[in-house]
């Protein structure tokens, strides 16, 4: 899977990226985040692709041909790769390519106001899909045209308002990529795919705070693989 983010603030994501389980994902080539900053496709010198909004308004909003410019710089990316794939697939006729590299890409504008994101979103994006393009919004928004010009979803993460699109795009990322066979070590690892209880232990068995003993459920020493199932669905 491949994750095309448009944003202002690509180095935002340095920190998440390069951790853990997805930075092994992305050295695995499981998945692959690439970045496309709409300053870099503002046609003046000094890079500004904000401005006040028409009609008065507090804050400034980021021009529309910038950002598409960016995502379709992102298509010409997924179409290279697809022509490439497709080379291999010989059940593809040449004729219908276009059609297939639309189909395989989904587009999404990040809003406050969209479709509530969540994990079967998430499971269904990962199977239907092998690119997604996120716009990341900033400031007081993007001009709405952006919308006119191609065809995506709108998404929210939550019914809350941050300073940018950036957060969510590192949950969707997140989230999406364990969809992915091999990015968890274990493909069960994943939280929907369990029959375990939320609650885990490790060692030690028995620890003391504050005078209180807090010790593990006997079940789960027990060695009797039934219960600890029935403990684990009961909990």
């Amino acid at each position: 899977m491949k994750f095309h983010i448009i944003t202002l603030f690509p180095t935002t994501f340095d920190s998440y990226l390069g951790e853990s389980i997805i930075k092994r994902a992305i050295e695995d080539k499981k998945i692959s985040v690439q970045f496309y900053n709409p300053r870099d496709f503002a046609d003046n010198k000094f890079k500004h692709i904000d401005r006040p909004p028409y009609a008065g308004g507090p804050g400034m909003v980021i021009q529309a041909l910038p950002v598409i410019k960016a995502v379709e710089a992102a298509l010409e990316r997924v179409k290279s790769y697809e022509i490439r794939d497709t080379k291999k697939k010989k059940n593809i006729k040449k004729s219908s390519r276009n059609s297939y590299i639309v189909t395989r890409t989904s587009i999404i504008w990040l809003s406050p106001s969209g479709k509530q994101f969540d994990t079967p979103y998430a499971k269904k994006t990962a199977k239907k899909y092998t690119d997604i393009i996120i716009i990341c919004g900033r400031y007081e928004g993007i001009d709405a045209r952006v919308r006119k010009a191609f065809k995506m979803e709108q998404i929210s993460v939550g019914p809350f308002v941050l300073t940018g699109g950036e957060l969510p795009a590192m949950i969707m990322i997140d989230c999406m990529a364990r969809q992915v066979e091999g990015v968890l070590g274990n493909f069960d690892s994943r939280e929907e795919e369990r029959t375990a209880s939320s609650d885990v232990y490790t060692r030690p068995e028995v620890f003391e705070h504050n005078g209180k003993k807090y010790k593990v459920p006997k079940v789960l020493l027990s060695g009797d693989h039934k219960k600890i199932e029935e403990w684990r669905k009961s909990h």
